[in-house]
């Protein structure tokens, strides 16, 4: 297994079309964490944006996760994917 980073970007003019998939959005973070695939997530205090943390089998299948996200992709950015190799198991 591989654990990922993933740091998000709000854009702040679609704020509006980011909140309405909110719901949505975070009932697919639930499904993750029942899947063991998604260790935490949350938004930045500043609001603008969010870290999530994966756990999966590769980066194709992180990627398959990223894509398959209800929140809009021209609302919601993706900034940065770093693989890590964190000190502690989950």
């Amino acid at each position: 297994m591989a654990t990922f980073i993933v740091e998000t970007h709000y854009v702040p003019e679609l704020q509006d079309k980011r909140l309405a998939a909110r719901p949505l959005h975070l009932q697919n973070l639930d499904v993750m964490r029942e899947r063991h695939q998604l260790v935490n997530a949350g938004p930045l205090a500043d609001g603008s944006g969010a870290f999530l943390i994966y756990t999966v089998g590769s980066r194709r299948e992180l990627d398959r996760l990223l894509e398959a996200d209800p929140y809009p992709k021209d609302a919601v950015q993706v900034s940065a994917v770093r693989e890590w190799k964190p000190n502690f198991e989950f």
